[in-house]
């Protein structure tokens, strides 16, 4: 059985479920499996700064059912300057996020990069390698994580 087909928009920086002919597409589980890991939003850890100084930690509510959390910590990077620290605690979080799929067996191993683009940097992208046991290794990008959008 496969899952509901969601693909990445750059332009819009969001996810959505794709149509095909009127009808939604299954298929392409790992993207899928890949994209909602990484832009659901996971709740904060109790010492992580929150982006708006509020106090919402955001999450799953499905959560406190199971011992692994769902979606990403990305959120958090909503307000931070392009420094080289932003890009390392995106890819902290954008592993963080993936690690189920080694601990599952759908992966050997992930491997994650992120870098800004434009000048000023304006934009975080992300690359995401995911290596399969006997499959070509699947490659993801995401152009536009993070974005200033004052820029």
């Amino acid at each position: 059985m496969s899952d509901l087909q969601i693909r990445w928009d750059v332009e819009a920086s969001r996810a959505d479920l794709v149509a095909v002919d009127g009808d939604l597409a299954i298929g392409r589980d790992l993207e899928t499996a890949v994209i909602v890991s990484l832009f659901t939003d996971r709740r904060a850890e109790p010492d992580d700064p929150l982006p708006d100084g509020g106090g919402d930690r955001r999450g799953y509510w499905g959560d406190g059912l199971t011992d692994q959390p769902l979606g990403s910590r990305l959120w958090l990077l909503a307000r931070e300057k392009a420094t080289r620290q932003t890009l390392l605690r995106a890819v902290e979080y954008a592993k963080e996020a993936l690690a189920w799929l080694v601990a599952d067996g759908v992966a050997e191993r992930v491997e994650v990069a992120a870098e800004w683009q434009g000048s000023p940097p304006s934009r975080l992208a992300l690359a995401a390698t995911i290596y399969r046991p006997a499959t070509a290794p699947a490659r993801f990008r995401f152009a536009a994580v993070w974005q200033d959008l004052g820029a």
